[in-house]
């Protein structure tokens, strides 16, 4: 069997799926990224892994509602240059699994018209009721809406190019519009509870030189980038509150300065600078220690360690830190935002709080430091969620080659002849 994976930041979400096939003897895998990540990040062995260079940046002066849409266009045509050479090659993939949100499937339907095509449906943007206009502080204006509803042209002729849809949560397949959804399957990444387990010998080190353990009163935030969008602002100013009460809590944020989803502020290189700016001596910053991004066994031992592990999101996805914490046993207190309700239960598997309430995040981490039994019994409770629910091995991977093995055996299209000229044109537009 002959599979293309393509995704910009590969392997992205299709890392264990990708790694799957790449295992097995009877499989060739080809992958397709951008050529900005191509080789910066691990990629699983045994697979062929090609770039993509769009031809130029989005047209300067063209209407700020189409840029993302021109910027994903230059995407899917780079990517269907690559999928020429590899037809010329002899290449033509059985499954293509793509990533639907930046455009990168657009043209692949072109190219490989006899493959079946899944497609990673991560969010669907919406101008109301979810993560646009949920912060006031962060108020959204007529023209975000008018362009959010514009950006989602991608998503849909994607859509409409690919076979079936995959989405990690119901929630977020939940944000496609509902003539979409009957094509949509629901199946998470996957989660590997078989690594990520308990380990009361853990131990992290601090850049200053110092140790932390299972001992110490350790409370950990993390988020790709410290940002609004993943709460990073509710955090930082309930820390004085939290560090007053709790004087031997340890403080230890995860994360790198660069917003992944939102802006960076208009008055300061970063969230971080801005927010410790804000709060000034009134937190003790020898108690406060920022990682940046850490290495993946680094950050498993961080949380294996933590007494205390808050997650907040604006009704976003959802990320993998949630969930590899509650693998390890960390006990949780989180914002009670979608898709994380759709995880935990509050007083069931972890603590629940709004996520403007700062007063309750402190409380609820407060209470978690305060009770042994409360932290055993949400760990043991949130680990047992994700290996029944998110189990890699078990659960996941079962119902993604479920899910492929209908999808190859649905039928196939026409037989794939035509011109691979893509045009003066198109070669440079």
């Amino acid at each position: 069997m002959r599979l293309l994976f393509v995704h910009q930041n590969f392997p992205g979400q299709f890392r264990h799926l990708a790694a799957a096939f790449a295992a097995d003897g009877n499989a060739q895998v080809v992958a397709i990224g951008d050529h900005a990540n191509v080789g910066r990040l691990p990629a699983p062995a045994n697979i062929e892994r090609l770039s993509y260079r769009p031809a130029r940046a989005p047209t300067k002066g063209v209407h700020p509602y189409l840029r993302q849409v021109e910027a994903a266009v230059l995407r899917g045509q780079a990517v269907a240059r690559q999928a020429v050479e590899l037809r010329r090659r002899g290449f033509v993939p059985d499954l293509i699994c793509v990533h639907a949100g930046w455009g990168e499937g657009l043209y692949l339907r072109d190219i490989f018209p006899a493959s079946r095509i899944l497609g990673y449906l991560e969010f669907y943007y919406h101008a109301f009721g979810a993560d646009v206009g949920f912060d006031p502080e962060f108020p959204a204006t007529l023209d975000d809406q008018l362009r959010i509803r514009t950006w989602n042209m991608t998503h849909q002729a994607t859509f409409f190019a690919v076979d079936r849809g995959l989405a990690p949560t119901r929630w977020q397949a939940g944000t496609f519009p509902a003539a979409m959804q009957p094509r949509i399957s629901v199946i998470h990444d996957g989660i590997d509870t078989r690594r990520l387990v308990p380990d009361a010998r853990a131990r992290f080190a601090l850049a200053d030189g110092r140790t932390l353990g299972c001992g110490d009163e350790v409370v950990t935030f993390v988020s790709r980038g410290l940002e609004p969008y993943r709460g990073f602002h509710v955090f930082m100013r309930a820390l004085p509150e939290l560090m007053r009460r709790r004087p031997a809590a340890q403080i230890v944020i995860v994360g790198g300065d660069t917003p992944s989803y939102g802006r960076r502020p208009s008055d300061a290189p970063n969230w971080r600078v801005k927010l410790l700016a804000e709060l000034g001596d009134r937190v003790d910053t020898r108690r406060l220690h920022f990682t940046g991004k850490l290495a993946h066994d680094a950050f498993v031992a961080l949380l294996r360690i933590s007494r205390a592990h808050v997650y907040l999101t604006y009704p976003f996805v959802l990320s993998w830190s949630l969930l590899e914490a509650m693998a390890v046993g960390a006990p949780v207190a989180a914002s009670a935002t979608a898709p994380v309700t759709e995880v935990i239960g509050h007083e069931a598997n972890g603590l629940l709080f709004d996520f403007f309430d700062r007063d309750a995040l402190v409380a609820s981490v407060c209470r978690l430091l305060d009770d042994a039994e409360l932290r055993r019994t949400l760990g043991a409770a949130g680990r047992a969620t994700v290996v029944d629910r998110y189990d890699l091995e078990t659960v996941c991977l079962p119902a993604q080659r479920r899910l492929i093995g209908n999808l190859l055996h649905a039928g196939r299209g026409p037989a794939a002849h035509g011109d691979d000229r893509l045009g003066h044109g198109a070669a440079t537009n």
